[in-house]
């Protein structure tokens, strides 16, 4: 599906504050219900399939609509510095082509490093890239903490309790759907929350803003600069939404159009770690997402299953990422991961491989995935993870 260069969202601002206000309440809204409905519709625009850095011991898969057809599996960012791109130029070499960046990693160095690898326009066109726009949620999380300071006791009480209210009814925090991947992960989701009990009353004072525009823009302005590239296939925005209404914005939708224009960036795409679910069936329901990047596993993924397939039906391209960290993790301070996730993997996934591995294999399964995305810290990395592309096997009963 192509969508228009129009800067026209696919959600006026009135049906949004109405579509915003009825999920405070638990996205029952038939705001919602419409846009999904919209979704849902037959796409009519003829995709093509557009080939990058092809090799013949890859596997690819098509990313939906975008037609970019992708390794399957993508080279993460958080590696990537100075003194440490040499595993990106050896997984080029055996065929990946799409590399993930965001200015949030190593405070720009990230980018910078990979411009390094990336140093020539041909090498530019062999892969393809994408970049997010770190901290945009924040800006909305601010612009309703500003208000809630200047309120009476008694009423942030009550917006507080509201708050719970709503993060108890979604569910986000239960055992088996919500992951931990970092120290401090389920507290990024307190200023979301806090923000959706404020909707219904203080949204007239906050949608709307140019602070929205100005993130996005300065972002990828950023990120331009620090890589010399020129433009970007994907753009993500947001960088890590932690719920539905984030991705709900028509202020992203237009500053998008506008990049898009202007050549900056193709596509559009979100990323999640925290109620993936229902990040994903909200970002499909706009109409104006063309990928996603979600937290998808072993462990999570079957409270997953049904709004990926859905996702992928609208046309949307879906990466699965933390797919290995359901069972190994580098950060230590949540070391070490419980041995039943592991034995969990090693039961249903066969072959003679490690525990991390198996879990991307696992994930590969899904035919609604186009890839999983890995972290490659070095050349055992690169060898061991990028040799489960193309790899199908019988799963086993859990």
């Amino acid at each position: 599906m192509k969508k228009s260069d129009s800067p026209t969202p696919s959600l006026s601002r009135r049906n949004f504050l109405t579509v915003a206000s009825a999920a405070s309440a638990g996205l029952s809204s038939l705001g919602l219900q419409a846009a999904q409905a919209k979704s849902d519709q037959p796409k009519k625009t003829e995709v093509v399939q557009e080939w990058r850095n092809r090799q013949s011991d890859m596997a690819y898969r098509q990313l939906g609509r975008t037609g970019m057809m992708i390794s399957e599996v993508v080279c993460g960012g958080d590696p990537v510095r100075f003194g440490n791109t040499r595993p990106v130029e050896l997984a080029m070499d055996k065929g990946l082509n799409y590399l993930d960046m965001a200015p949030a990693y190593g405070n720009g160095e990230c980018e910078e490093a990979y411009s390094q690898v990336i140093d020539s326009s041909s090498k530019r066109e062999k892969v393809f890239i994408t970049t997010k726009v770190s901290g945009f949620a924040a800006v909305r999380d601010q612009l309703y903490r500003d208000i809630y300071n200047e309120l009476p006791t008694g009423k942030q009480e009550a917006i507080m309790k509201r708050a719970q209210e709503i993060r108890q009814d979604r569910a986000v925090d239960k055992p088996g759907y919500f992951l931990k991947y970092w120290s401090g992960q389920a507290e990024s989701m307190d200023s979301a929350f806090l923000a959706n009990a404020m909707i219904k009353d203080y949204a007239h004072r906050v949608e709307g803003s140019q602070a929205y525009r100005d993130k996005i823009m300065s972002s990828i302005e950023g990120s331009l600069k620090r890589t010399g590239f020129g433009y970007f296939d994907i753009l993500m925005c947001p960088h890590g939404a932690d719920c539905p209404e984030e991705v709900q914005i028509p202020e992203i939708y237009e500053t998008f159009a506008l990049l898009k224009k202007e050549g900056k960036a193709r596509f559009l795409g979100v990323s999640t770690h925290n109620d993936p679910a229902g990040v994903l069936r909200a970002a499909a329901a706009t109409g104006e997402y063309d990928t996603a990047m979600c937290a998808y596993n072993i462990i999570n993924g079957g409270y997953l299953e049904d709004a990926i397939r859905q996702a992928h039906e609208s046309g949307m391209g879906i990466i699965a990422m933390k797919a290995a960290m359901a069972v190994a993790t580098h950060h230590k301070a949540i070391q070490p991961i419980p041995s039943w996730r592991i034995d969990k993997v090693e039961r249903i996934v066969p072959g003679d491989m490690k525990a991390p591995m198996k879990a991307y294999v696992w994930a590969l399964q899904n035919p609604h995935i186009s890839a999983v995305i890995s972290n490659l810290w070095d050349e055992q990395y690169v060898n061991e993870n990028l040799s489960v592309a193309g790899k199908r096997v019988e799963l086993q009963p859990g």
